[in-house]
């Protein structure tokens, strides 16, 4: 393979992502990946365009023949036991493979090099209590238990590959060594571009329209712990919580929900950008692995309550971005958002912090690896 330091053909360079069914910030980095690797054709085991990202339709998306499925397509999950099968017969030409994987695309088969980005080791192989909503089913669990043996094989297997493993931050890192026994470097994940270059558009909603109420972007998962954030609002009926984002709980969310809270859902980046301006901060109460979404309010200069956990403690700065509170409960998360409106915030300062974290530096880390993978003969075996 011939390296750009060396005065030869620069490598050949392909994105494998999971599957690109949902809109999230894994979406948002394969989309900064393509515009810094511009041409390079993205390989994933499903895509739904109308369900993702709307970005993606204009670049050289290569889904498998799992793809064809209607029913897989429309819900990923429920073709998990199919997953590796479908990852491994994704035979990727390339000299270089980045991989942006929470479970699937660090075993896409091909002869290739790899450089693995992760989000997390496979939450539903190694968190399982967190992956599973507490009404889950002894059948949904009993099933998960079954196919869990086989796919931390496979999983194992997969990750013992790579050439570079990249963590998105410190609990990733640490969680990457525990499940794997390999070291990775930290690399901040990038804030969107397009968030801050685009035009606001207009939310048909009121209490957008009228503004200063607080807000949470969450896939509506049951680890975002978006239930506890909207019983936390039940406690604080002066202020108002606008919800964006979809997912298999939004049903009972919504039923459960106070008065004083909307939920929102497939909004373009334009409208995502007005109900950043318009809101007075956001609430974060996940163990997030990375925490982008009080990032994205820092583009706006807006001042973020999140837990005091996890990747939040990577990207945010107690008493200048954000008010920390310790657990994921409604009354822990009331305090926080108490402690937010208790204090004076400098939108500028916070607008600093979040100019740290762009696509530019996200790429030029990416190249190094890159730089450096082809610069020193490190061979590994035929994949």
């Amino acid at each position: 393979m011939a390296s750009a330091h060396t005065g030869g053909t620069s490598p050949s360079i392909a994105i494998a992502h999971d599957y690109l069914t949902q809109r999230g910030g894994a979406e948002r980095v394969v989309l900064a990946l393509a515009k810094g690797f511009p041409g390079a054709p993205i390989y994933t085991t499903l895509y739904n365009s109308e369900t993702t990202f709307p970005e993606f339709a204009d670049l050289d998306v290569r889904p498998s023949r799992l793809n064809r499925i209607g029913p897989l397509r429309r819900d990923h999950r429920k073709a998990l036991p199919l997953l590796p099968m479908a990852s491994a017969s994704m035979n990727i030409d390339a000299d270089i493979v980045i991989a942006s994987s929470s479970g699937w695309s660090h075993g896409f088969g091909g002869r290739h090099r790899n450089v693995v980005y992760c989000y997390s080791p496979a939450r539903w192989l190694y968190q399982p209590d967190v992956y599973l909503s507490d009404d889950a089913g002894l059948v949904q669990r009993a099933g998960l238990a079954a196919l869990s043996p086989p796919l931390k094989l496979w999983d194992r297997r997969a990750a013992s590959r790579a050439d570079r493993y990249l963590a998105i931050s410190t609990i990733v890192q640490e969680r990457i060594r525990s499940t794997y026994g390999i070291e990775s470097e930290i690399v901040p994940a990038p804030l969107s571009d397009r968030l801050r270059d685009v035009a606001p558009e207009t939310v048909p909603h009121p209490v957008v329209e009228e503004g200063g109420y607080f807000l949470c972007v969450s896939r509506l998962l049951p680890y975002k712990n978006v239930d506890k954030v909207t019983a936390a609002f039940a406690q604080l009926p002066d202020q108002r919580l606008v919800v964006v984002g979809r997912g298999p709980e939004a049903e009972v969310l919504e039923r459960a929900a106070p008065d004083n809270v909307v939920f929102l859902r497939d909004l373009s980046d334009g409208q995502m950008r007005t109900v950043y301006e318009q809101a007075r901060g956001l609430v974060a109460a996940s163990h997030e692995d990375y925490g982008l979404t009080p990032l994205e309010a820092a583009l706006f200069g807006k001042p973020s309550a999140v837990l005091a956990a996890g990747g939040f403690l990577d990207t945010m700065i107690q008493g200048t971005t954000a008010a920390f509170f310790t657990e994921p409960s409604a009354d822990s998360i009331a305090q926080g958002v108490r402690d937010l409106l208790m204090r004076e915030w400098s939108p500028s300062t916070i607008k600093r912090h979040a100019d740290q974290f762009t696509e530019l530096a996200f790429v030029r880390r990416l190249r190094d690896e890159i730089d450096q993978l082809t610069l020193h003969d490190d061979p590994r075996r035929a994949r």
